[in-house]
């Protein structure tokens, strides 16, 4: 029987942190720090948004992915490193490689977007696709760090990985030294970890928020229960925060020092990423706009001033298509709907001529004329328009019914 004392459970310290900037120094950029006047009026207090969209391969991963490869042995680096990723760890992977010299593979699932596919091969990585959902690519990446040796990089369960990430929490706290809040998307807890780590250790004071999606959010129960708790069932469009468990030295980090973990919804998401566009003038993705879409949700739970960290922009652009869409929706400025009419000559002109008459903006149209559901006489028109806001959309439905017609949805 040994009685030996067990290991430590890794951490991570500010002098890691600080360690890690040294490392990163001409590597990765120190980006923006950006006001909100919206956000601030909605606040109350002033808001800014912290551009990591803008950082190199378009989001926060290359830092941790560098210090982690960095820190490697030159055996170790001899073999090459393999990852798993739908697409931002696996970018910073890439560059972090080609940059240290050092082989990569990168596993992707089959349906990954195919320009984070390109840009992962074009960064210097071999992509191979597999899978399709990112467990199964998970499991191959591991099978073949197994079977050839090299090392495998986790997205956020590694010191290095969270230590490279927490540089961002130094560069806020020199760029804007009044925040009192700082908001951050959660996933397996790297960035929140890494993040909290330097800001509480410089400035306790300032309230650190991690926000994760109502669909994957596995830190509630996790932190209820005391240590990484799995879930099922994981369905958002924040893929970059799409994890179904904590990782084992991001979540004590993450307890320990994170104030609080809120949730919000894919409405909140779509919102916040059409607020990024056309407001901040900011491509980002629905991760990344999760800290926004927490603001807009519950702008009054955030003491300020407010730092919301933008961790990446790397959308697909159908996905974008889809997603400003849901976020016009959400915000009252999108209207679908079905609705009957007499088929004759002239009454689709007709029907287009009460939308103009109350401002709605056509969108797209379609005449069903032919379908089982239909009378003899009649037609189907369905109409996506863009509207002013609520109020407008519902002008619009009560001036269509007070031209006489049906409208089904």
């Amino acid at each position: 029987m040994s009685f030996r004392t067990p290991a430590p459970f890794p951490t991570v310290t500010l002098d890691d942190v600080r360690g890690a900037r040294k490392m990163l120094s001409g590597v990765a950029r120190v980006t923006a720090m950006e006001g909100s006047r919206h956000l601030s009026h909605l606040v109350g207090a002033p808001v800014h948004l912290k551009c990591e969209n803008l950082q190199r391969t378009g989001s926060f991963k290359l830092r941790g992915a560098y210090v982690r490869i960095a820190g490697l042995l030159p055996e170790e680096r001899a073999a090459g490193v393999v990852a798993a990723s739908a697409g931002n760890h696996a970018q910073g992977v890439a560059l972090a490689s080609s940059l240290l010299g050092v082989r990569s593979t990168v596993f992707m699932p089959a349906g990954a977007p195919l320009p984070k596919v390109a840009a992962t091969r074009e960064y210097g990585a071999e992509v191979r696709l597999h899978g399709q959902v990112v467990e199964e690519t998970l499991a191959a990446a591991q099978e073949y760090a197994h079977e050839t040796g090299a090392v495998f990089i986790h997205p956020f369960d590694h010191p290095d990985i969270i230590a490279g990430q927490g540089t961002v929490g130094l560069e806020i706290l020199e760029q804007y030294p009044e925040a009192r809040t700082l908001v951050v998307g959660v996933g397996g807890g790297g960035l929140a970890a890494g993040v909290a780590v330097a800001v509480k250790a410089v400035r306790p004071d300032v309230r650190v928020v991690g926000v994760q999606a109502a669909g994957s959010a596995a830190y509630p129960p996790s932190l209820a229960a005391g240590r990484p708790v799995s879930i099922a069932g994981q369905a958002t469009m924040a893929d970059g925060i799409k994890v179904g468990r904590p990782g084992d030295v991001p979540f004590r980090l993450v307890a320990d020092l994170v104030d609080d973990v809120v949730t919000v919804s894919e409405d909140e998401l779509s919102a916040a990423l059409l607020l990024c566009l056309e407001r901040a003038k900011m491509v980002v993705e629905p991760a990344g706009a999760s800290p926004v879409a927490a603001l807009l949700s519950r702008p009054e739970a955030f003491e300020g001033p407010v730092v919301a960290l933008l961790s990446g922009g790397n959308v697909d652009p159908l996905l974008m298509q889809r997603i400003l869409r849901q976020g016009m929706a959400a915000a009252g400025r999108y209207l679908s709907l079905r609705l009957r009419l007499t088929d004759r000559p002239g009454a689709l002109a007709t029907l287009l001529g009460v939308v103009s008459e109350v401002d709605a903006n056509l969108l797209d149209v379609s005449h069903v004329r032919t379908d089982p559901r239909l009378g003899l006489t009649e037609a189907e028109v369905e109409l996506h328009l863009e509207t002013k806001g609520p109020e407008h959309r519902a002008e619009v439905v009560s001036a269509l019914r007070a031209a006489g017609y049906t409208v089904i949805a």
